[in-house]
């Protein structure tokens, strides 16, 4: 059986626990991950502190140079990387594909990094002072990563942490680890020194000992909003800088003038997409009327029922299974549990099974109508393949859905009345807004980031944002005298005037 360990300077040694790797498409276990523990992550550790300061000494230009050679590698092994990602997530291979991709991009963004990292300076400031700001990395950096997006999230953590001269440890969903596995081995290959883009696996052992370690400076989570909220405080206590992005339970608005075969097409991808493991999925649409609720339904049914879920391997399927057997018992759960809350079920995905693949982790879609806002099914976060009907008579009524939600991840409005856009995208309380798209993530040189307890901390992913976190800055005023004495004015706090 294929074994996984930790991509660690010197390596780790006999792992003393494993987690199973399954295939979700016929359920059975395909490998092994080693799960280490505190003393794995000290020998990591001890590594990137020896790496660190040297590869923090290479000029930024040079850092780029390996970005430049890390995003040709990637490119150059897309194929495999996508058949990888695919076998241990479940999620298809045009879609691996494009987890991939959204990740690269982030590359590309760090390609540019001399040109961020310049500071700021200020010419004569006072009378012969000179004031200028500089970025430094925080020395080591950690990564904890889901199981959604095994190279996406990674590489938004890692290409900006490494590029800025940092250290980086990668700690990937014990799920589906050997993509990230992967990406370091790339990232060596690519020029980066030995130490600066290390790989351990684990649970909460590992986890745990991330947080309390003193070395660590800064922490990058993706996950749950519960776990978010633990790894934010106890990072935090720990003295780390933190940013923990969590659940999400994001709303597609539907205004009467939308074009409904439009929002159908865009609905069906944002939902059903991925089998719905995506924090940016869109599980909530409200339409705004009545007759729009009608309408909208009379599309989506037929629509829904066309949809085709198959192998990962599938060129034709729309999605495929959900990760674990646990996850697809958790899903089904929600939906049973949607139903006793009093909403209507117009198709159930509970049943489906795939002929041959009997035994895989497959849930077929589902569609919800008269979903209403005390339903624990709506407060809380599916992550599969269900997409519920909250029907809203009014804007104002529609607007106040995801603005009160726990969650504040993504919303997205479909119209074509400008006016009602612009209103809704300054009004929403959502950290990203949709205007006609149906997964508004930001492009790399923007940031990824939600509000309320879809994230914690006060800085977003890649962008500036991320430079941000993954930096200090410091100041430097400067005064060259002239060999006049100052008058006694050493014991007055300095001014600039």
């Amino acid at each position: 059986m294929r074994q996984i360990d930790h991509f660690i300077v010197g390596g780790a040694g006999r792992a003393a626990r494993k987690g199973a790797i399954f295939d979700p498409n016929n359920g059975g276990v395909q490998a092994e991950v080693a799960l280490g523990d505190a003393a794995v992550l000290d020998k990591a550790v001890a590594a990137a502190k020896a790496a660190q300061p040297a590869w923090a000494a290479v000029n930024p230009q040079r850092r780029a140079r390996v970005m430049f050679e890390y995003k040709r590698l990637v490119e150059a092994n897309m194929d495999e990387l996508a058949a990888l990602l695919s076998s241990e997530h479940g999620k298809v291979i045009a879609d691996a594909k494009g987890d991939i991709q959204r990740g690269l991009e982030v590359v590309e963004f760090c390609c540019g990094i001399p040109h961020v990292l310049k500071g700021e300076y200020t010419i004569g400031a006072g009378p012969g002072i000179d004031v200028w700001s500089m970025r430094q990395p925080i020395g080591i950096g950690v990564g904890i990563t889901p199981f959604n997006f095994p190279a996406m999230i990674p590489l938004w953590m890692g290409a900006v942490a490494t590029s800025v001269g940092n250290a980086f440890i990668l700690k990937p969903s014990e799920r589906d680890p050997s993509v990230p596995v992967r990406l370091a081995e790339l990232m060596l290959e690519a020029g980066m020194p030995e130490g600066i883009f290390q790989v351990v696996h684990g649970d909460k052992e590992m986890v745990d000992a991330i947080l309390d370690h003193p070395d660590i400076g800064a922490v990058s989570f993706v996950g749950s909003s519960d776990i978010a909220h633990y790894v934010y405080e106890r990072g935090v206590r720990a003295g780390k800088r933190v940013q923990a992005m969590g659940g999400a339970k994001n709303h597609g608005i539907v205004m009467p003038d939308a074009d409904l075969d439009q929002v159908v097409s865009d609905l069906t991808g944002a939902a059903f997409g991925s089998a719905g493991e995506r924090c940016m999925a869109l599980p909530v649409v409200v339409p705004v009327g009545e007759d729009t609720a009608e309408r909208l339904r009379d599309k989506l049914v037929p629509a829904i029922e066309a949809l085709r879920v198959g192998v990962s391997t599938d060129a034709e399927a729309h999605y495929g299974p959900v990760v674990t057997a646990a996850h697809k018992q958790k899903v089904e759960g929600w939906i049973a549990k949607c139903a006793e809350e009093g909403a209507e079920l117009v198709v159930d995905g509970r049943s489906f099974s795939l002929q041959g693949h009997e035994d895989g982790f497959f849930v077929g879609p589902t569609l919800f109508d008269h979903v209403t806002p005390d339903m624990e099914s709506y407060r809380e976060e599916i992550f599969g393949p269900v997409l519920q009907i909250v029907r809203a008579p009014d804007f104002e009524t529609a607007l106040e859905l995801p603005s009160k939600h726990q969650y504040g991840n993504g919303v997205a409005i479909f119209t074509r009345n400008g006016h009602a856009a612009r209103e809704f995208a300054a009004r929403v309380n959502v950290g990203m807004v949709g205007i006609n798209v149906p997964i508004p993530v930001p492009v790399a040189y923007h940031s990824f980031g939600g509000w309320k307890r879809s994230a914690f901390g006060d800085t977003n992913q890649h962008g500036m944002e991320g430079v941000k976190f993954w930096t200090k800055v410091k100041t430097v005023t400067a005064r060259w005298p002239d060999g006049s004495p100052d008058g006694g004015n050493a014991f007055v706090i300095p001014t600039m005037g």
